[in-house]
C-alpha cells in the first residue's frame, strides 16, 4: 500500500487536468454563443445571466484546476455548481434513479469535491506559491 500512496500527486494532477479539461471545454462552448446559453438557463428556470456567469467560470476555472491555482476554492464551487445541475436540472428532467442522465455532472461534483477536500497535490502552483510560505 505504501508504494500506491507514492502515486497520490500523480492521482491528483490526472483529477485535476481531467475535471479541468472538462469544465473548460463545456465552458468554452457556452462562451461561444453566450446568447444560446443565456436562453437555455432561461429555459431550465434560472435568469439568464446565470449561463454567462456558469460560462466564465467554467472556463476559468477550469483553467485554475489544470494548473493547480486556488484548487481548494473551485473544487468546491464547481462541487455546489454540479450539486445545483443535479437538483434543480437534471432530476426535474428525469427520476434520480435514471443515473446515464446526470452521471456526468455526478463525477464532475465528486470530483470536484474530492480537490476541494484533498487539494492540488504537490505537482501544483497552490503548492508551490501558498505552502512554501509556511
Amino acid at each position: 500500500m505504501d508504494r500506491l500512496n507514492k502515486l497520490q500527486p500523480l492521482a491528483l494532477l490526472l483529477l485535476r487536468l481531467a475535471l479541468g479539461l472538462v469544465f473548460f471545454t463545456h465552458g468554452f462552448a457556452k462562451v461561444a454563443n453566450l446568447t444560446q446559453a443565456s436562453e437555455m438557463f432561461g429555459k431550465m428556470g434560472f435568469p439568464g445571466w446565470v449561463g454567462v456567469l456558469i460560462a466564465l467560470l467554467e472556463v476559468i476555472g477550469g483553467v485554475l484546476l489544470i494548473i493547480g491555482l486556488f484548487t481548494r476554492i473551485m473544487g468546491l464551487i464547481f462541487a455546489g455548481e454540479m450539486a445545483v445541475a443535479i437538483l434543480r436540472v437534471h432530476w426535474a428532467q428525469a427520476p434520480w434513479w435514471q443515473l446515464n442522465s446526470y452521471e456526468l455532472a455526478l463525477v464532475c461534483g465528486a470530483g470536484s469535491f474530492v480537490l476541494a477536500a484533498f487539494g492540488a497535490g504537490i505537482l501544483s502552483i497552490d503548492e508551490a506559491v501558498f505552502h512554501r510560505r509556511r
